[in-house]
């Protein structure tokens, strides 16, 4: 009886220790954006680790779970990274993803007015606070050689901003892709302004310091699946609409149009994303948005180049 009781006690301990040995990694994301291009290349099957998904309808929130610990890694756009890390938030980007900012943009109603950004000048602008809307409010007014305040800025979430939008409680959305193309193909909203050379088009993967420390492998494996996607998706707009369509819940031809404007490539962190992002950290400096004026080069982390670059020489 003894040795039986032994041996049970031995195969649970056997159990819990290897339950206990499988790495997970918290992942959070944007709708739309990692996970289902993950899932729509097929890169997700036999992952030597565990993924917990998070969803999140903006950075600032997805950020303020990492700050939290309640989540290792997450998407995010280059802006409200800063915003981020100049708060003090606990948090290094490790994978950047370029786009087009053709789907950055101020837009307005379709009846607005409204035909550019000297016309939003003493009017009101909604966006999330840090976040690469309010970066290109910021970047516009200051191309213009306008103060930052020469428009009156509304901080708000996606979903809030929206219903703004649509009640005429703001006069513009600064906000981003699936969100630009869903507002013009669905209510024939209109783009006043875009991040078309104003700002770098900059993404980041981005991690706790104590997750590059604990999860190093399971990150770095995740990074190179990650942009196995992204190859994946730029390659293949119309099988890769179809597939995020259905997971997201959006029409097909928001997809499209969405995906396609975008043109979504990998990058290594090499010495020009650094100097792109320092442009980024000084601009939210000047408009007195951050107190301290972060080096990127702290911020930025080169250590998990290697599979982005084994992906890039693969074309």
């Amino acid at each position: 009886m003894m040795k039986r009781i032994l041996a049970g006690l031995a195969l649970a301990l056997a159990v819990t220790g290897a339950a206990h040995a499988e790495t997970v990694l918290r992942v959070g994301d944007q709708k739309g954006n990692a996970r289902s291009v993950m899932e729509a290349a097929g890169v997700l099957s036999d992952l030597p680790y565990r993924v917990e998904w998070s969803e999140f309808p903006a950075a600032a929130p997805l950020l303020e779970a990492l700050n939290a610990d309640a989540i290792d890694a997450g998407s995010v756009g280059d802006a409200p990274f800063n915003f981020a890390a100049a708060a003090g938030v606990p948090v290094k980007a490790i994978a950047a993803i370029r786009s087009k900012q053709d789907g950055l943009a101020i837009v307005v109603p379709k009846d607005s007015p409204v035909q550019g950004l000297q016309d939003l000048v003493g009017k009101t602008v909604g966006t999330g606070r840090g976040s690469i809307g309010h970066q290109l409010i910021l970047a516009a007014l200051e191309q213009a050689g306008l103060k930052p305040d020469a428009v009156t800025i509304v901080y708000l979430l996606p979903a809030e901003a929206k219903a703004a939008l649509s009640s005429g409680a703001i006069d513009g959305w600064s906000t981003w892709e699936p969100y630009t193309s869903q507002l013009e193909l669905q209510e024939g909203a209109r783009r006043v302004v875009t991040g078309v050379g104003i700002t770098p088009g900059l993404s980041f993967l981005v991690a706790r310091p104590d997750a590059i420390e604990d999860k190093r492998a399971a990150l770095q494996d995740f990074v190179g699946r990650l942009a196995k996607a992204r190859s994946w998706g730029t390659s293949n707009y119309p099988a890769y609409a179809e597939i995020w369509s259905k997971l997201v819940g959006l029409p097909q031809e928001v997809a499209l149009q969405y995906l396609s404007r975008q043109a979504v490539r990998p990058v290594a962190i090499d010495d020009t994303v650094v100097a792109d992002e320092q442009k980024t950290i000084d601009l939210y400096f000047r408009a007195g948005l951050i107190q301290t004026q972060l080096d990127a080069n702290t911020v930025l982390d080169r250590s998990f180049n290697d599979p982005v670059l084994a992906e890039l020489a693969k074309k």
